[in-house]
């Protein structure tokens, strides 16, 4: 029996379908828990690969990879087709090809560093390309062509799988996650922007957070004057949790599924309810320190921060957008929602606090895009001439927010209204001072499509398996080390622990990055050298 693996290399994490060649079936699904690197988003991944090496970064995709293979528990040596989409930069670090003109924005920069790109096109490898990867060497391995540096094959996916490039109207398709593509179309015109809104819309750097998985607080609904959890069940289905009262503290009914942590859905959700019915006065939770959502599950100050920073960086990118296609907010007719946030998220609480442009008909809420591409991929691998030919077209239309003063000065915005206590009405004053486009009332009745129920739409008969730890354990002694543990007390992802006096211990994936290092800075001893624990 011949086999394709599809993967979805995204930032917060990986997922991977099996499937049958001869029937197309998918046969099994698994997804790990985090990213195997370590960084919060894709330009921590970016530095490390910089910073530590690129081979290094390369190995430990790679080896998580074959653990994901292992997972779906399918021969390897059967496996004829493997399609990998992602990002350039999860893409890059996956083939192992140079990331240093990603680092850098701006053509004339690239030139005066000496820098070439190297290609990125649609490509077709074999296994004897991968010696580490545990495939035969005979197997052909599709890469899908990046767009234009940022938006890659993940981006790709959400404009072809959404059916925007066939609509009339001015349409909108944006895939939430922690490096959140999108895309506007205008007539003929497609302009594209990648946003890095962070990984609270995964449900990561939440307290209790976590991805969109079984277990996983999905949504919040207002019922009888308290609040019900909604968790997904094992099949990635809403369900009913506990009924809590955040006024007394107490779980009012226990509800059929027991929450192990919230995803990112769960957290707009919750926002949504807190500033309608008056428990978050922005920028702060009102008159309590944290919202008891079970007994062993809260949601924070530091929480409302981080997600404030991320739906104000998606809400910041569209105006942008809006102001470069030179178009009013209300102009925008139909927005499409892609990944696991876009799928299970409420579409409508999402439009009410800015994460779905507000006067928009219609929103389609269309799941998982990137592992879909890379599913159809595999069943029909002359689809990646398709891709090339759509990626040539959009190439001359692609927006950096990272150099547009436009973005910077709505985001300045966004960060006032979510955490310094701006107005929303100061807010859409100096939208116009700013000269952005205006920003309307949010429409009374707008239309949401829900076409599929899960952001995977089929899991196959093996159904789902979840992959809690990935990536490489490090451990390492200072010679000069006393063991004080400062360091494993300031890490705020608990990736650290100290064995026996002086022998340190780093959980990669669970590891902020080098846009952290708060354990080398803090290490009274001065000898805490972050690079050299990830190279061990």
């Amino acid at each position: 029996m011949k086999l394709g693996i599809a993967f979805d290399l995204g930032t917060s994490g990986m997922r991977a379908q099996a499937i049958e060649l001869e029937s197309n079936k998918v046969l099994a699904t698994a997804i790990t828990e985090r990213h195997p690197l370590p960084g919060a988003n894709v330009m921590d991944h970016l530095n490390f690969a910089i910073e530590v090496g690129l081979e290094s970064a390369h190995q430990i995709i790679i080896q998580t990879i074959n653990q994901v293979i292992d997972t779906l528990n399918v021969d390897s040596k059967q496996i004829a087709r493997l399609a990998v989409s992602g990002n350039p930069i999860q893409l890059s670090l996956f083939e192992g090809i140079t990331i240093e003109d990603l680092a850098y924005a701006g053509k004339n920069k690239k030139e005066r560093l000496g820098i070439t790109p190297p290609n990125r096109n649609a490509k077709v490898l074999s296994g004897r390309d991968f010696p580490r990867l545990n495939v035969p060497l005979e197997t052909e391995i599709f890469i899908p062509p990046a767009v234009k540096h940022e938006i890659g094959a993940d981006a790709l996916a959400m404009l072809v799988k959404s059916g925007l490039l066939e609509k009339e109207e001015v349409a909108l398709a944006v895939d939430y996650g922690t490096n959140a593509e999108m895309a506007l179309k205008i007539g003929e015109t497609i302009l594209t922007a990648s946003c890095a809104a962070g990984p609270a819309l995964e449900g990561q750097h939440i307290s209790h957070g976590m991805l969109a998985a079984p277990g996983a607080i999905c949504n919040v609904q207002q019922e009888d004057g308290n609040y019900r959890i909604e968790v997904l069940d094992e099949e990635m289905v809403k369900n009913k949790g506990p009924l809590v009262s955040f006024v007394n503290k107490e779980i009012v009914e226990s509800g059929d599924l027991k929450p192990t942590g919230i995803t990112g859905t769960g957290v707009i959700s919750l926002i949504y309810e807190g500033l309608e019915n008056g428990f978050i006065d922005l920028p702060n939770l009102k008159d309590i320190t944290e919202l008891q959502l079970t007994s062993d599950i809260t949601f924070d100050q530091k929480d409302l921060e981080e997600a404030g920073k991320a739906i104000g960086a998606i809400r910041a990118g569209y105006i942008t957008l809006a102001k470069e296609a030179g178009i009013e907010i209300s102009d925008i007719k139909i927005a499409y929602m892609a990944g696991a946030s876009g799928t299970y998220v409420d579409a409508k609480k999402a439009q009410k606090i800015g994460m779905v442009p507000p006067a928009v008909e219609k929103i389609c809420q269309i799941g998982n895009t990137s592992l879909a591409m890379a599913n159809n991929i595999i069943c029909n691998p002359d689809y990646l001439d398709k891709l090339q030919m759509i990626a040539d077209q959009l190439r001359t239309n692609h927006c950096m927010l990272g150099e547009s003063q436009d973005f910077k000065n709505a985001y300045l915005l966004e960060l006032s209204y979510w955490g310094e206590g701006m107005s929303w009405q100061q807010c859409v004053d100096f939208l116009d001072y700013y000269d952005l486009p205006s920003f309307p009332q949010v429409a009374d009745e707008t239309e949401v499509e829900q076409r599929v129920k899960h952001d995977i739409v089929e899991l196959g008969e093996r159904n789902l398996s979840i992959i809690s730890q990935v990536g490489i354990e490090k451990e390492i002694q200072f010679s000069e080390c006393n063991g004080c543990g400062v360091c494993i007390e300031v890490c705020p992802e608990k990736a650290l622990n100290l064995q026996k006096s002086n022998i340190i211990t780093m959980k990669m994936s669970r590891c902020n990055g080098v846009a952290c290092k708060r354990c080398e800075q803090n290490c009274p001893q001065n000898v805490y050298d972050y690079r050299e624990i990830c190279l061990e």
